[in-house]
């Protein structure tokens, strides 16, 4: 029996071009699967909508993974033993040195795609992560292709996917469109957010009100709200 391949995808730009051009140079593509946090933007889902009819005129098999938690109970109710004794609830923010939500999901994506070809959206230029992802039955389609990350999202802006929320194209204002949450934005990401995006700011402040713990180093949602209202 031929070996399973299959597309691991966000439907970011990054690994959504990497489906669509396997599709279209016609490499074997059996199943995609996803991941979903419960904490991405509303343009994933609404991406993800647009390419399941895709994949099935193709023939190609869709699976979506689900945190055995919900995001908030494993951020603000799990009950976490302390090195020195006693227990605090959540984890709070996933970020900076804990990540823990992204262990999570690298956790589910290789029990799920054990023993077959994983096809992951790694851009060409994206040098970093390309050996870090290094590993056997690991396929990288846009480095072969040489993809960049620019050329991605080019590619996807030509397919007509633009990710448009509130009548904003996410990556004019993100680097990245991870999980709206994420404590590894930047200040211009949440600056942006902040400006643009206000539906999900205050989804960032109802999350900060539950966790003593800043959302960016010794500085929190609200403080970041007031230094962003200053600057207007």
């Amino acid at each position: 029996m031929a070996q399973k391949n299959i597309v691991s995808c966000s439907f970011g730009k990054d690994s959504l071009a990497m489906l669509l051009l396997l599709i279209e140079k016609r490499i074997p593509v059996h199943e995609v699967v996803f991941y979903d946090t419960g904490k991405e933007f509303d343009a994933i889902y609404a991406t993800r909508d647009a390419v399941l009819p895709i994949l099935t005129a193709n023939g190609i098999a869709y699976t979506e993974l689900k945190p055995q938690n919900s995001m908030d109970y494993d951020m603000f109710e799990r009950p976490v033993n302390e090195k020195g004794g006693g227990v605090h609830y959540g984890y709070s923010w996933c970020g900076g040195r804990c990540r823990w939500g992204t262990t999570k999901k690298i956790a589910a994506l290789k029990k799920h795609c054990a023993g077959c070809i994983e096809f992951v959206g790694i851009a060409a230029d994206e040098t970093r992560r390309i050996t870090k992802s290094a590993r056997e039955n690991r396929v990288l389609p846009l480095v072969e292709f040489g993809m960049t990350e620019a050329d991605c999202l080019a590619y996807c802006y030509g397919k007509g996917f633009e990710w448009v929320e509130h009548g904003v194209r996410l990556y004019e204002i993100l680097d990245r469109v991870s999980c709206w949450c994420c404590a590894n934005k930047n200040l211009k990401e949440l600056r942006n957010i902040y400006t643009h995006l206000p539906h999900y700011w205050q989804r960032l402040r109802n999350m900060q009100a539950r966790t003593n713990r800043p959302f960016k180093g010794d500085i929190g949602i609200f403080e970041l709200e007031t230094r962003f209202c200053n600057e207007k």
